[in-house]
Protein backbone atom coordinates (compact mmCIF):
# COMPACT_ATOMS: atom_id res chain seq x y z
CA UNK A 1 0.00 0.00 0.00
CA UNK A 2 2.92 2.32 0.78
CA UNK A 3 4.30 1.99 -2.73
CA UNK A 4 0.88 2.63 -4.28
CA UNK A 5 0.42 5.71 -2.11
CA UNK A 6 3.78 7.14 -3.15
CA UNK A 7 2.87 6.56 -6.83
CA UNK A 8 -0.34 8.50 -6.37
CA UNK A 9 1.55 11.36 -4.71
CA UNK A 10 3.99 11.57 -7.62
CA UNK A 11 1.10 11.46 -10.10
CA UNK A 12 -0.57 14.42 -8.41
CA UNK A 13 2.75 16.26 -8.26
CA UNK A 14 3.20 15.78 -12.02
CA UNK A 15 -0.39 16.83 -12.75
CA UNK A 16 -0.08 19.87 -10.49
CA UNK A 17 3.29 20.85 -11.94
CA UNK A 18 2.01 20.55 -15.49
CA UNK A 19 -1.08 22.63 -14.68
CA UNK A 20 1.08 25.30 -13.04
CA UNK A 21 3.39 25.42 -16.09
CA UNK A 22 0.43 25.84 -18.45
CA UNK A 23 -1.00 28.57 -16.21
CA UNK A 24 2.30 30.50 -16.17
CA UNK A 25 2.65 30.11 -19.96
CA UNK A 26 -0.91 31.38 -20.51
CA UNK A 27 -0.30 34.42 -18.29
CA UNK A 28 3.02 35.15 -20.03
CA UNK A 29 1.39 34.90 -23.45
CA UNK A 30 -1.49 37.20 -22.43
CA UNK A 31 0.88 39.84 -21.03
CA UNK A 32 3.15 39.63 -24.08
CA UNK A 33 0.32 40.07 -26.58
CA UNK A 34 -1.23 42.87 -24.52
CA UNK A 35 2.02 44.82 -24.44
CA UNK A 36 2.67 44.38 -28.17
CA UNK A 37 -0.82 45.06 -29.46
CA UNK A 38 -1.56 47.94 -27.13
CA UNK A 39 0.96 50.14 -28.92
CA UNK A 40 -1.15 50.57 -32.02
CA UNK A 41 -4.51 52.28 -32.39
CA UNK A 42 -7.37 50.09 -33.51
CA UNK A 43 -9.96 50.85 -36.16
CA UNK A 44 -12.59 51.37 -33.46
CA UNK A 45 -10.78 54.28 -31.77
CA UNK A 46 -12.17 57.80 -31.76
CA UNK A 47 -10.71 60.80 -33.57
CA UNK A 48 -9.52 61.54 -37.09
CA UNK A 49 -7.29 58.76 -38.35
CA UNK A 50 -4.26 58.47 -40.59
CA UNK A 51 -3.20 55.02 -41.75
CA UNK A 52 0.50 54.13 -41.67
CA UNK A 53 1.89 51.41 -43.94
CA UNK A 54 5.53 50.36 -43.58
CA UNK A 55 7.55 49.68 -46.73
CA UNK A 56 10.65 48.09 -45.23
CA UNK A 57 13.53 45.98 -46.48
CA UNK A 58 13.94 44.40 -49.90
CA UNK A 59 10.69 44.35 -51.88
CA UNK A 60 10.07 40.77 -52.98
CA UNK A 61 6.46 39.89 -52.12
CA UNK A 62 4.12 42.89 -52.59
CA UNK A 63 0.96 41.17 -51.31
CA UNK A 64 1.18 42.32 -47.68
CA UNK A 65 1.78 46.00 -48.48
CA UNK A 66 -0.81 46.01 -51.28
CA UNK A 67 -3.37 44.40 -48.97
CA UNK A 68 -2.74 46.97 -46.24
CA UNK A 69 -3.08 49.82 -48.73
CA UNK A 70 -6.37 48.42 -50.06
CA UNK A 71 -7.75 48.07 -46.53
CA UNK A 72 -6.96 51.67 -45.64
CA UNK A 73 -8.16 52.87 -49.03
CA UNK A 74 -11.58 51.30 -48.50
CA UNK A 75 -11.96 52.65 -44.96
CA UNK A 76 -13.69 56.04 -44.99
CA UNK A 77 -12.56 56.76 -41.43
CA UNK A 78 -8.96 56.85 -42.66
CA UNK A 79 -8.46 60.41 -43.88
CA UNK A 80 -4.97 59.91 -45.31
CA UNK A 81 -2.27 57.26 -45.68
CA UNK A 82 1.43 57.62 -44.92
CA UNK A 83 3.79 55.16 -46.59
CA UNK A 84 6.68 54.93 -44.13
CA UNK A 85 9.63 54.03 -46.38
CA UNK A 86 12.90 52.42 -45.38
CA UNK A 87 13.84 50.23 -48.34
CA UNK A 88 16.54 49.94 -51.04
CA UNK A 89 13.96 48.65 -53.52
CA UNK A 90 13.60 45.12 -54.85
CA UNK A 91 11.95 43.12 -57.61
CA UNK A 92 10.75 44.95 -60.71
CA UNK A 93 7.29 43.39 -60.82
CA UNK A 94 6.85 43.55 -57.03
CA UNK A 95 7.69 47.27 -56.99
CA UNK A 96 5.31 47.89 -59.89
CA UNK A 97 2.42 46.20 -58.10
CA UNK A 98 2.78 48.43 -55.05
CA UNK A 99 3.25 51.48 -57.31
CA UNK A 100 0.00 50.76 -59.17
CA UNK A 101 -1.95 50.34 -55.93
CA UNK A 102 -0.59 53.65 -54.60
CA UNK A 103 -1.48 55.33 -57.90
CA UNK A 104 -4.99 53.80 -57.81
CA UNK A 105 -5.60 55.15 -54.32
CA UNK A 106 -4.40 58.60 -55.35
CA UNK A 107 -6.13 58.90 -58.73
CA UNK A 108 -9.22 56.68 -58.48
CA UNK A 109 -10.04 56.55 -54.78
CA UNK A 110 -8.85 60.16 -54.27
CA UNK A 111 -7.26 59.16 -50.99
CA UNK A 112 -4.50 61.50 -49.84
CA UNK A 113 -1.38 59.35 -49.69
CA UNK A 114 2.18 60.49 -48.99
CA UNK A 115 5.61 58.91 -48.57
CA UNK A 116 7.86 59.59 -45.60
CA UNK A 117 11.39 58.36 -46.40
CA UNK A 118 13.38 57.43 -43.33
CA UNK A 119 16.92 56.09 -43.90
CA UNK A 120 16.59 54.80 -47.46
CA UNK A 121 14.05 55.32 -50.21
CA UNK A 122 15.95 54.08 -53.25
CA UNK A 123 15.26 52.41 -56.58
CA UNK A 124 12.01 50.40 -56.33
CA UNK A 125 11.11 52.16 -53.07
CA UNK A 126 11.51 55.54 -54.79
CA UNK A 127 9.51 54.16 -57.75
CA UNK A 128 6.63 53.48 -55.34
CA UNK A 129 7.04 56.81 -53.54
CA UNK A 130 6.83 58.76 -56.79
CA UNK A 131 3.15 57.78 -57.12
CA UNK A 132 2.16 59.52 -53.86
CA UNK A 133 0.79 63.03 -53.48
CA UNK A 134 3.87 64.21 -51.62
CA UNK A 135 7.31 62.89 -50.65
CA UNK A 136 8.97 63.79 -47.36
CA UNK A 137 12.57 62.92 -46.50
CA UNK A 138 15.14 63.68 -43.82
CA UNK A 139 18.20 65.73 -44.75
CA UNK A 140 20.36 62.60 -44.55
CA UNK A 141 17.97 60.17 -46.21
CA UNK A 142 19.27 58.22 -49.20
CA UNK A 143 17.04 58.91 -52.21
CA UNK A 144 17.08 57.97 -55.89
CA UNK A 145 18.94 55.16 -57.65
CA UNK A 146 16.70 55.16 -60.72
CA UNK A 147 17.91 52.19 -62.72
CA UNK A 148 17.71 48.42 -63.21
CA UNK A 149 20.12 45.68 -62.15
CA UNK A 150 20.42 41.98 -62.90
CA UNK A 151 23.30 39.92 -61.57
CA UNK A 152 24.28 36.37 -60.74
CA UNK A 153 27.39 34.35 -59.96
CA UNK A 154 29.10 32.43 -62.79
CA UNK A 155 30.62 29.31 -61.23
CA UNK A 156 31.65 27.65 -64.49
CA UNK A 157 35.38 27.72 -63.67
CA UNK A 158 34.71 26.12 -60.29
CA UNK A 159 32.71 23.32 -61.91
CA UNK A 160 35.46 22.68 -64.43
CA UNK A 161 38.04 22.58 -61.64
CA UNK A 162 35.87 20.03 -59.81
CA UNK A 163 35.46 18.09 -63.09
CA UNK A 164 31.70 18.56 -63.03
CA UNK A 165 29.86 18.92 -66.31
CA UNK A 166 26.26 20.18 -66.37
CA UNK A 167 23.83 18.64 -68.84
CA UNK A 168 20.98 20.94 -69.96
CA UNK A 169 18.24 20.05 -72.43
CA UNK A 170 16.24 22.94 -73.88
CA UNK A 171 13.90 23.85 -76.71
CA UNK A 172 14.40 27.45 -77.76
CA UNK A 173 17.63 29.32 -78.35
CA UNK A 174 17.28 31.57 -75.29
CA UNK A 175 15.66 29.11 -72.88
CA UNK A 176 18.75 28.69 -70.66
CA UNK A 177 19.93 32.28 -70.89
CA UNK A 178 21.68 33.12 -67.65
CA UNK A 179 22.88 29.59 -66.97
CA UNK A 180 25.48 30.26 -64.24
CA UNK A 181 27.70 27.40 -65.39
CA UNK A 182 28.73 29.16 -68.62
CA UNK A 183 29.36 32.55 -70.18
CA UNK A 184 26.61 34.50 -71.92
CA UNK A 185 26.69 34.47 -75.70
CA UNK A 186 26.69 37.90 -77.42
CA UNK A 187 23.09 37.33 -78.54
CA UNK A 188 22.02 36.41 -75.01
CA UNK A 189 23.72 39.47 -73.57
CA UNK A 190 21.95 41.71 -76.10
CA UNK A 191 18.64 39.98 -75.31
CA UNK A 192 18.96 40.56 -71.56
CA UNK A 193 20.10 44.13 -72.11
CA UNK A 194 16.99 44.80 -74.20
CA UNK A 195 14.81 43.60 -71.32
CA UNK A 196 16.65 45.82 -68.86
CA UNK A 197 16.38 48.81 -71.20
CA UNK A 198 12.62 48.29 -71.44
CA UNK A 199 12.25 48.09 -67.65
CA UNK A 200 14.40 51.19 -67.28
CA UNK A 201 12.07 53.07 -69.63
CA UNK A 202 9.07 51.99 -67.56
CA UNK A 203 10.78 53.26 -64.40
CA UNK A 204 11.64 56.65 -65.90
CA UNK A 205 8.15 57.13 -67.36
CA UNK A 206 6.47 56.17 -64.08
CA UNK A 207 8.56 58.62 -62.06
CA UNK A 208 7.98 61.38 -64.61
CA UNK A 209 4.23 60.81 -64.43
CA UNK A 210 4.15 60.63 -60.65
CA UNK A 211 6.33 63.69 -60.14
CA UNK A 212 4.57 65.65 -62.93
CA UNK A 213 7.89 66.11 -64.68
CA UNK A 214 9.20 65.75 -68.21
CA UNK A 215 10.60 62.37 -69.18
CA UNK A 216 13.85 63.94 -70.38
CA UNK A 217 14.29 65.73 -67.04
CA UNK A 218 13.95 62.46 -65.14
CA UNK A 219 16.17 60.61 -67.58
CA UNK A 220 18.90 63.21 -66.99
CA UNK A 221 19.17 62.12 -63.34
CA UNK A 222 18.28 58.45 -63.86
CA UNK A 223 21.80 57.03 -63.89
CA UNK A 224 21.59 54.86 -60.79
CA UNK A 225 23.05 57.44 -58.42
CA UNK A 226 21.59 58.24 -54.99
CA UNK A 227 21.41 61.61 -53.30
CA UNK A 228 20.80 62.86 -49.79
CA UNK A 229 17.35 64.15 -48.95
CA UNK A 230 18.74 67.67 -48.97
CA UNK A 231 20.13 67.23 -52.49
CA UNK A 232 16.96 65.50 -53.66
CA UNK A 233 14.89 68.48 -52.53
CA UNK A 234 16.81 70.85 -54.79
CA UNK A 235 16.34 68.38 -57.67
CA UNK A 236 12.56 68.19 -57.02
CA UNK A 237 12.80 64.47 -56.28
CA UNK A 238 11.21 65.08 -52.87
CA UNK A 239 8.83 67.85 -51.80
CA UNK A 240 9.76 68.65 -48.23
CA UNK A 241 12.46 67.97 -45.65
CA UNK A 242 10.68 66.53 -42.63
CA UNK A 243 10.98 63.63 -40.24
CA UNK A 244 8.09 61.23 -39.71
CA UNK A 245 6.42 63.26 -36.95
CA UNK A 246 6.57 66.44 -39.04
CA UNK A 247 5.19 64.52 -42.03
CA UNK A 248 2.28 63.35 -39.86
CA UNK A 249 1.50 66.92 -38.73
CA UNK A 250 1.72 68.31 -42.26
CA UNK A 251 -0.45 65.51 -43.68
CA UNK A 252 -3.06 66.08 -40.98
CA UNK A 253 -3.28 69.75 -41.94
CA UNK A 254 -3.54 68.84 -45.62
CA UNK A 255 -6.69 66.77 -45.02
CA UNK A 256 -8.27 69.16 -42.52
CA UNK A 257 -7.51 67.31 -39.29
CA UNK A 258 -7.28 69.67 -36.33
CA UNK A 259 -5.10 68.56 -33.47
CA UNK A 260 -3.15 65.33 -33.26
CA UNK A 261 -4.50 62.55 -35.48
CA UNK A 262 -4.84 58.92 -34.42
CA UNK A 263 -2.23 56.83 -36.22
CA UNK A 264 -3.53 53.44 -37.30
CA UNK A 265 -1.17 50.63 -38.31
CA UNK A 266 -2.23 47.29 -39.78
CA UNK A 267 -2.41 44.40 -37.36
CA UNK A 268 0.67 42.23 -37.65
CA UNK A 269 0.74 38.45 -37.40
CA UNK A 270 0.55 37.12 -33.89
CA UNK A 271 3.67 35.56 -32.41
CA UNK A 272 3.62 31.77 -32.42
CA UNK A 273 4.17 29.62 -29.34
CA UNK A 274 7.63 28.73 -30.68
CA UNK A 275 8.50 32.42 -30.98
CA UNK A 276 7.44 32.99 -27.38
CA UNK A 277 9.35 30.00 -26.05
CA UNK A 278 12.58 30.80 -27.91
CA UNK A 279 12.38 34.55 -27.38
CA UNK A 280 12.42 35.67 -31.01
CA UNK A 281 11.14 35.28 -34.51
CA UNK A 282 11.64 31.74 -35.79
CA UNK A 283 11.98 33.11 -39.33
CA UNK A 284 15.49 34.34 -38.41
CA UNK A 285 16.63 30.77 -39.01
CA UNK A 286 15.24 30.74 -42.56
CA UNK A 287 17.08 32.04 -45.69
CA UNK A 288 16.73 35.79 -46.08
CA UNK A 289 15.10 37.43 -49.09
CA UNK A 290 18.49 38.75 -50.18
CA UNK A 291 19.99 35.24 -50.10
CA UNK A 292 17.11 33.83 -52.11
CA UNK A 293 17.57 36.58 -54.72
CA UNK A 294 21.17 35.51 -55.28
CA UNK A 295 20.15 32.01 -56.35
CA UNK A 296 18.55 32.83 -59.70
CA UNK A 297 18.55 35.36 -62.52
CA UNK A 298 16.17 38.22 -61.83
CA UNK A 299 15.60 41.88 -62.61
CA UNK A 300 15.55 44.42 -59.81
CA UNK A 301 14.90 48.05 -59.06
CA UNK A 302 17.43 47.77 -56.28
CA UNK A 303 20.16 49.94 -54.77
CA UNK A 304 23.13 47.79 -53.72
Amino acid sequence: MGEEKRSRVWLWVLIGGGAFFLFVLAVFTLVYLTLHTGEEASFTGFGDKIGVVDLEGVIIDPSEVVGELKKFGDDDSIKAIILHVNSPGGGVAASEEIYHEVKRLRDEKHKHIVASIETVGASGAYYVSSATNKIYADNGSVVGSIGVISEWVNYGDLMRWAKLKPEVLTVGEFKDTGDPSRELTPKERAYLQSLIDNMYGQFVNAVAEGRHAKVDDIKAIADGRVWTGQEALSMHMVDQIADFEAAVDDTAKAVGISGKPVLVRPEKDRKTLLDLLFGGDISQWLPSKEKLMDQHVGFYYLWK
